[in-house]
């Protein structure tokens, strides 16, 4: 029931503030919309440069996502509130966060999508950094399907400054891929699989946004 509620708050938000964002603030490019499986498990991974990445990813996908945030935004009086309105996953950054674990396995359990930002956090250079290995020890946990996204544009949006400027923003969905199930998985199969998690996002993304991942990528057509 919790859930159903959850998913209803979800779409009537994308449907009215979501919305009305997206249209005022900025002109989404969005390409590769038909390499997103209509249905069942998925992990949605993607780069991370500003405040505006997720509602802009919320309003791209035509489905629900249920988004993995840092525990502080949940502390916060009203953010908090809606967040948790939206079905969100709260999670402690930087540390073995046992319980976000459980709540993230479980949505996939349920066939929904799982939103993660491997980083952990913004970029400061509009580049992608060294990731965390929390989303790669999900993916190998579940056998979910791995969809890679490129988002860039966001990190010149202030709001509320930019409402009305209509920033140009690009958006990138890549093909779905799968780790190996591995329950047991090793540190350096983490590692590895981190890495071949990153270098998905950075195939996506233009040269000057891959960071260190810059000689690993082959760029992809969506």
């Amino acid at each position: 029931m919790k859930d159903r509620l959850a998913t209803i708050f979800y779409w009537l938000s994308i449907r009215t503030w979501v919305s009305l964002v997206m249209l005022f603030a900025a002109r989404p490019d969005v390409k590769g919309r038909q390499n997103i499986p209509p249905h069942g498990p998925l992990i949605l991974v993607s780069n991370h440069l500003n405040n505006g990445d997720p509602p802009a990813l919320t309003h791209a996908m035509p489905r629900r996502v249920v988004w993995m945030a840092k525990q502080e935004l949940f502390d916060m009086p009203v953010v908090g509130w809606l967040f948790r309105a939206f079905g969100l996953i709260p999670v402690r950054r930087f540390e073995a966060d046992l319980g976000a674990l459980r709540k993230a396995q479980a949505a996939l359990r349920r066939g929904q999508v799982l939103g993660m930002f491997p980083e952990g956090t913004r970029s400061q250079q509009a580049q992608l950094g060294e990731a965390e290995p929390g989303t790669a020890l999900i993916a190998l946990r579940t056998g979910a399907p791995v969809l890679p996204v490129a988002i860039w544009g966001t990190e010149h949006v202030k709001l509320p400054r930019d409402i009305f400027a209509r920033t140009r923003l690009h958006i990138r969905f890549g093909r779905p891929f799968q780790l190996p199930h591995n329950k047991r998985a090793t540190k350096d199969d983490i590692a590895a699989a981190t890495d071949e998690i990153m270098r998905h996002i950075a195939d996506l993304l233009p040269e000057s946004y891959r960071g260190r991942y810059q000689h690993q990528s082959q760029p992809e057509t969506v």
